[in-house]
């Protein structure tokens, strides 16, 4: 980071010394969190010009707050301020978990936002940006960033910066790159079965603005949103945000139960004629990681089709399956027009690059380059020139399989572990496929999901209870959501025997 601009006004005529001034001002911005462990002062001649004082007044002033262990410098990284001894932060002002430097490893608890509205009571962890080492965090959709080929993707970066032009660096198409197009294409098919042509997809920021865009584009009011249940919070807020009744439709082992529809519909008080959308995750879903099967696809289809509304398939983990049999996507098969696929980089490569797209039905390209073009007008070109060298030059397909290797490894890891603590007492979904796991403890039947949050807590384990994203029919036993992308295998197995020590403490268990 860039050096701060330092808040010093030096009182001329005052009886202290304007080194000691300089001294006494540059601790008390320490102490009240305005200049944190780190931050980096301006350079001595840079700070004794912007106080109009000779460069020596700041010399010995640094040197004297060095000596006081307040400032650290080192060659080459300037002069920063010190790490806090223990104790030090006690000095700081007590709100935020983020000023004292330590991260509390309990989620926040459930906040309704609609008056009791189900639809919109579950709720997702606040993203932790700073934790201690120590913390052994089991969050969901948090892909292995430290396996990440970094310089792979600079040359990317580098190569694209190097060949950008006006055009690149101006506002571009708001459908995306052409030659991003064109790699996606070749991405979805070879992988996917997904015969594309460029110009039906667009490219967006990142899944989300995908869902957003087709919804204000193909529901209004009167109409209904079929979606799963369970489901994810967000994509929940961002259908219920649209003028249309969102309906959840149970989930089974083969995936959304499509016969249900009609009646869940109705029970809503709506006419199964009024549903434009239907939500499915078909090759993971979400949070259960159950795949639909090959005769609820063609089912999903045919009612689609028949009642004139849209299947929006969110591919969700799709390139991560641990399983000899894969499944092609929903968007493969002959689906006459009625089947959206939407995709993204976020999980495969890191959540910051947001970029996602849509494949769309010809008849849907124009309604969404619309949209696209009013609510954001581009995504950025040079990140997306270099997404398409990353992809062309077989670093993106290298990248995916030894992440496959990698997340395999982890994945049996954690399954071991639970199944060596717990044995019949634990009940384990979506292990085919995808960085999490749905795991149920039977054996501790009764309590409370927010009490093993608690007591791993304490033990330094964050675990998020998974009954929120249920709508209909929460789990009798208690559940959690299992990420395990982002932990070494060593890192796993402690955090299991750590959990099994809390849950048989909130059991009453030894």
């Amino acid at each position: 980071m860039g050096s701060t601009e330092l808040l010093i006004a030096l009182d001329r005529e005052g009886g202290a010394t304007l080194q000691q001034q300089v001294c006494d001002q540059v601790t008390a911005l320490v102490r009240s969190g305005r200049l944190r462990p780190g931050d980096v002062l301006p350079a001595s001649r840079e700070l004794a010009q912007q106080l109009g004082v000779s460069r020596t007044v700041i010399i010995r002033a640094y040197e004297l707050l060095r000596a006081q262990g307040i400032l650290t410098a080192r060659r080459g990284s300037g002069t920063r301020v010190a790490e806090l001894p223990a104790g030090g932060a006690a000095e700081r002002p007590a709100s935020g978990a983020a000023r004292s430097g330590s991260v509390q490893p309990v989620p926040a608890p459930p906040r309704p936002t609609d008056e009791g509205n189900p639809l919109w009571q579950p709720w997702e962890p606040p993203p932790v940006l700073r934790q201690p080492g120590n913390v052994l965090d089991f969050r969901h959709g948090t892909p292995a960033l430290a396996a990440f080929p970094v310089a792979r993707w600079r040359q990317s970066l580098h190569e694209a910066y190097g060949r950008a032009d006006a055009a690149t660096l101006g506002y571009g198409p708001a459908e995306g790159s052409p030659t991003l197009r064109a790699q996606i294409a070749a991405l979805v098919r070879q992988s996917r079965a997904v015969d594309a042509a460029p110009e039906n997809i667009m490219v967006t920021g990142g899944a989300t603005q995908a869902l957003d865009i087709l919804v204000r584009m193909l529901v209004g009011p009167g109409d209904v949103v079929v979606i799963e249940d369970p489901s994810h919070t967000v994509l929940r807020q961002v259908f219920g945000c649209s003028d249309a009744a969102v309906v959840p439709v149970p989930v089974d082992e083969e995936g959304l139960r499509v016969a249900d529809i009609d009646a869940r519909v109705r029970a809503h008080g709506h006419d199964p004629g009024q549903v434009k959308l239907v939500y499915v995750t078909p090759s993971h879903q979400f949070p259960t990681g159950f795949i639909m099967s090959q005769p609820r696809r063609r089912a999903l289809i045919a009612w689609a089709y028949e009642r004139g509304a849209t299947v929006l398939e969110d591919d969700y983990h799709n390139e991560f399956t641990f399983t000899d049999e894969r499944l092609p996507a929903l968007a493969a098969e002959r689906h006459r027009g009625t089947v959206v696929y939407v995709g993204s980089f976020s999980k495969t490569l890191f959540p910051a690059l947001r970029i996602g797209y849509a494949v769309l039905p010809p008849h849907l390209v124009q309604p969404f380059l619309g949209i696209k073009w009013i609510t954001d007008r581009l995504t950025p070109a040079v990140s997306q020139e270099a997404l398409a060298d990353f992809i062309a030059s077989g670093a993106y397909p290298r990248h995916i399989s030894r992440m496959t290797r990698l997340y395999r490894q982890r994945r049996r890891r954690l399954l071991e572990a639970l199944y060596e603590h717990f044995g019949a007492e634990v009940r384990i979904s979506g292990e085919a496929a995808g960085l999490h796991v749905l795991v149920t403890f039977t054996g501790a039947r009764g309590v409370p999901e927010e009490e093993i949050v608690k007591r791993a807590a304490a033990r330094g384990v964050r675990v998020y209870p998974a009954s929120g994203y249920f709508v209909l029919d929460p789990p009798a036993e208690p559940t959690f959501l299992v990420g395990y992308a982002a932990l070494t295998t060593a890192r796993i197995t402690e955090g299991v025997t750590l959990l099994t020590a809390a849950v048989r403490e909130a059991t009453g268990r030894r």
